[in-house]
């Protein structure tokens, strides 16, 4: 391939080792006799650089294409050979655009730390959900890679976008794979669009369907979208995908749920495997990141960075807490940020239900036969079936029948008839006893048509209401007999009651959860299993929350109840549990279990925050497995809980010890003061080590906003818009309506099918800056006149589709190796010039913008050298011809001084890169692996580090404009140069 870049680098002076070629985006390059725009590049391992672009010249004008430097001739154009043009545009617009354009395209360095588009989102400015992404790009991270453990509702997906938006600035968000459980797709897919205008490809078992039928055959489908939505239950088929997954390197990859990767040896611990090698980025979220063994935290601690902990089983917080952030709602931040934005939830009540006289005798049953307290023994052989059994019909008399059905035949099947025997026959009772109970025998059933009718729900009102239930027996029956016990008839019988479990598909699930979340649909009971209790959204339409039956595990009640308890709850969430009560002598009714841990993880979410912590098991599974063993050796729920944190067990309280770290205060904001305890460390130098809105990155701006550039950029490129995009504009609220033309209905493709299909994109789109206007849309389109939850309205961002199609629009306005003359307030012609110093992964660590005059003076602020000379909208352009050949002649020695003033300063940009890098490969020597594959990883990290320092090449450099001065003006002073530099 060919790069030009200086005039001593075509003599033959440069000795480039690693033989990078650098690209950035919004450069021009010459391929195939073309010219095109870089939008990004990447190294690879075989083929060179991956240089992703869209045409510019007439033939390829618009399309997208990428090439392979060692596939094809790519020739980064040589500034030597810019060719001065006159701007003819009022007020130099053109040349303005231009300049902005460049800005914008360029990517953020690795160097800068801050985020830089925080305020720019439909989010409230909440700098809590900031600081992940500030850890992320904090520098104490060899790369962008940390683990969200906030707990439920906090709004960890926003954290996500936050984070994946200040990457895609940065050029490191091109490729992104989200995986998510498969019920959450829609809704993250939502999030990310409605909040962040990040498009993402949902590849549901629909979707993938659809791709495959449009790619040829054997096309790896994930090269086929830049930015795609995966359910895990999809992806983790490793037969399937497993191949197209080791082809393919992503810039960014999101596991949501993440704590369902720690099994080694399953499914989705392979997938995780396979992705975590393949990515620069990680980004790992769950509100239960921890199943009490330190050896299974310490693995997923190594999807991040394998590096990060020298003995899996003995490990501290500080060792990994720049991987890792956890808040709860009781945090100091959390609880002083949100005042007044997110109700305090109300007491879990207790609803007392005195079992029916039917059920009476099947509590007789259960206590003489099969959960004795006299001393006898169970007729059951296997110890934990009693339990079972008592679990089903705590939960509904539909449940226990099902369960005494399953047994049944599980003991039919086996030949023992004598060992079996008894057993059977106490089944067989039970079934009797079962037989011919309808919800009038249901003691539960009719205190929850009491409640329901309590708060408001039935025909003539929108109250809403989540039921779960463990068991999808009880799900379906209450689905059948509840809508006519509360009034429902006919048609609105049917809309009213929605069942979800894990038995329906992705789709079915995801079209359950949006249509309990439109105020349009006639859906007022969700009935749900506990496949809704991680992760799904259930508080916009509604804060009542019923346990039909109570899950014996406090973290279980906790994400229930997190399903309407969490950021945006604008009601006081209420909770209620149908407790059933007996008086017979010895029946475990729901007062010995539910009602005490109800009781325990409403008293442990007041106190601590988050009750997971409570037994120091951290996980549903082991909570309940450890319970009823515990009340199999005869002791109460109270005793089981509290001697499992006692610390009789020498092991289990160090462990206790080890895990408080991590669950107390990593993560938390430190106090006023305590930063100057890491005084000595680079990471803490960085701007990052700031919070909240002052520590915006100050991004190179020309123009004071989007909304400015974009209505310039509109007279630029369409000056007949009226006519050819149908452009209608509201002044008073900043509403922009037009018909997308061919080239921006390209891009349009990544945005979300149905959303396209329901707000008819491809015809015509609504765009705003205003984001009241946007959020009033978004908030309109869950109301009761909405059949989408999509909003009319997309709020335009920095990332917006819109915006970017229009910035490369600008950006080929001029000409290959062109760059405007402008009349301007200087004392001497002063060329401006970009500088891009880059690493061997083709990302830029220095960026520099700067002011060149011919007598080799550097000015090393460019923007504020334009505002000082007065290049602004209303500047006038005099349309006076100026010879560009002198200036053209000049152009050589200009670069020359640009290139001597970045070398000079180099060291000093790049000393905290260096820094940090260096005290990584400083843990990485102390990290020794005895195995083979240690030592490969050991290796493969080095040289990552390695990659991320700047090349021993020289600088790109690239010739944007020429200021002139204006002969009519009175001799204006040479504008001061900056002092002292800083990289960009």
């Amino acid at each position: 391939m060919t790069v030009v870049q200086t005039s001593s680098e075509q003599n033959g002076d440069v000795s480039d080792e690693t033989g990078q070629e650098q690209f950035p985006a919004g450069a021009q390059v010459l391929v195939r006799d073309e010219v095109w725009l870089v939008k990004s590049s990447v190294r690879t391992k075989a083929d060179g650089a991956r240089v992703e672009v869209v045409g510019v010249s007439d033939f390829v004008r618009d399309q997208e294409a990428v090439f392979f430097t060692r596939l094809d001739t790519i020739e980064l154009i040589d500034p030597r050979d810019t060719r001065l043009i006159a701007d003819d545009s009022p007020n130099y617009r053109r040349s303005r655009l231009f300049l902005e354009a460049v800005l914008r395209r360029t990517a953020l360095p690795q160097s800068e730390r801050r985020l830089a588009l925080a305020d720019s989102f439909l989010l409230d400015p909440l700098p809590y959900q900031r600081r992940p992404a500030e850890l992320a790009l904090s520098g104490a991270n060899l790369r962008p890679r940390l683990l969200i453990a906030d707990v439920v509702g906090l709004g960890k997906t926003l954290e996500i976008g936050l984070t994946l938006a200040e990457l895609i600035r940065r050029g490191r968000g091109e490729r992104i794979l989200v995986v998510t459980p498969q019920h959450v797709l829609e809704q993250f897919q939502h999030e990310l669009w409605t909040r962040f205008a990040i498009p993402l490809v949902r590849l549901d078992s629909v979707g993938i369907e659809r791709i495959q039928r449009e790619i040829p055959a054997g096309r790896n489908p994930f090269t086929f979208f830049k930015r795609v939505i995966v359910s895990i239950d999809t992806l983790k088929n490793t037969d399937q995908y497993r191949h197209h997954l080791e082809q393919i390197r992503w810039d960014a990859v999101v596991i949501d749920e993440s704590h369902n990767l720690i099994n080694r040896g399953s499914l989705r611990n392979q997938l995780a495997q396979t992705l975590a090698p393949r990515t620069d980025a990680l980004i790992l979220a769950s509100a239960t990141p921890h199943n009490g063994d330190a050896k299974s935290f310490a693995e997923l601690i190594g999807l991040l960075d394998p590096a990060a902990i020298r003995d899996p089983e003995n490990y501290r917080a500080e060792d990994i807490e720049h991987l890792f952030i956890r808040r709860t709602k009781v945090s100091t931040e959390v609880r002083e940020q949100m005042k007044g934005q997110w109700a305090d939830r109300g007491p879990s009540q207790a609803v007392h239900c005195p079992a029916t006289p039917a059920e009476e005798k099947i509590f007789e049953e259960l206590a003489a036969v099969w959960l004795p307290h006299d001393g006898n023994t169970s007729v059951s052989s296997v110890p934990l079936f009693p339990y079972t059994l008592l679990k089903s019909f705590l939960s509904s008399h539909a449940a226990l029948k099902a369960t005494v059905a399953a047994r049944i035949k599980t003991l039919e099947k086996k030949d023992d008839p004598r060992g079996t025997a008894a057993e059977l026959s106490a089944l067989h009772r039970l079934a009797e006893l079962t037989a011919d109970l309808t919800e009038a025998d249901s003691a539960k059933f009719g205190a929850l048509v009491e409640q329901l009718k309590g708060i408001g729900v039935g025909p003539s009102s929108d109250t809403r209401v989540v039921v779960f239930s463990e068991r999808v027996q009880t799900l379906e029956w209450l689905a059948t007999v509840l809508p006519a016990a509360l009034g429902f008839r006919g048609r609105t019988a049917q809309g009213c009651t929605r069942v979800m479990h894990g038995g329906l598909s992705d789709e079915q699930q995801m079209a359950v959860v949006e249509e309990f979340g439109l105020a349009g649909t006639p859906v007022r009971i969700l009935l749900t299993g506990d496949v809704a209790s991680e992760g799904v959204n259930l508080h916009r339409q509604c804060h009542h929350l019923v346990h039909y039956d109570v899950p014996w595990s406090l973290i279980r009640i906790e994400q229930r109840n997190g399903r309407i308890d969490r950021y945006g709850q604008a009601h006081q969430p209420q909770f209620r549990a149908l407790i059933l009560t007996s008086t017979v002598d010895g029946a475990k009714d729901d007062t010995l279990v539910a009602e005490r841990l109800l009781d325990r993880e409403d008293q442990a979410h007041r106190s601590l925050g988050t009750a997971e912590a409570v037994t120091g098991l951290y996980r549903a599974e082991a909570e309940e497995k450890s319970l009823v063993q515990d009340l199999l050796r005869g002791k109460t729920v109270d005793e089981s809980l509290d001697s499992l944190r006692s610390g009789a067990d020498a092991d289990a309280a160090v462990m206790d010890d080890f895990l408080a770290d991590f669950f107390g205060s990593v993560g938390e904001q430190p106090a006023e003061g305590e930063a100057d305890a890491g005084e000595n460390s680079p990471f803490l130098e960085s701007p990052a080590s700031t919070t909240g809105s002052d520590s915006g990155a100050v991004l190179p701006r020309l123009f004071d906003s989007t909304a400015h550039f974009l209505d310039e950029a509109l007279r630029e490129v369409f000056p007949d818009a009226r006519e050819r995009l149908d452009l209608d504009r509201d002044d008073q609220s900043g509403l922009l309506s037009f018909r997308p033309p061919a080239d921006l209905l390209h891009r349009l493709k990544a945005l979300p099918v149905d959303y396209l299909r329901e707000q008819g994109l491809r015809e015509r789109l609504l765009v705003t800056f205003n984001r009241r206007l946007a959020q009033h849309s978004l908030q309109r389109a869950r109301e009761a006149d909405s059949t989408s939850s999509w909003p009319e309205i997309s709020l335009l961002t920095d990332l917006h589709p819109v915006v970017e199609w229009l910035t490369d629009k600008v950006l080929v306005r001029l000409g290959r190796q062109e760059a405007p003359m402008i009349t301007a307030g200087v004392a001497e012609p002063t060329f401006l010039v970009q500088g891009v110093y880059s690493n061997s992964l083709g990302r830029p660590t220095v960026v520099k913008w700067m002011g060149v005059t011919r007598k080799g003076e550097v000015d090393a602020d460019m923007v504020s050298l334009l505002r000082r000379s007065g290049v602004v909208p209303t500047m006038a352009n005099k349309l006076r011809y100026r010879d560009p050949a002198p200036l053209s002649a000049a152009i050589p020695d200009v670069l020359t001084a640009a290139e001597s003033f970045m070398e000079k300063h180099r060291d000093a940009w790049d000393l905290p890169l260096r820094e940090s890098i260096r005290q990584y490969k400083e843990r990485l020597g102390e990290w020794e692996q005895p195995t083979l594959s240690g030592e490969h990883t050991k290796k493969r990290l080095a040289d990552l580090a390695d990659d991320l320092l700047t090349t021993g090449q020289r600088p790109m450099l690239r010739v944007l404009a020429v200021l002139l001065p204006d002969p009519d003006a009175p001799p204006a002073e040479p504008a001061s140069l900056s002092a002292a530099p800083a990289a960009l």
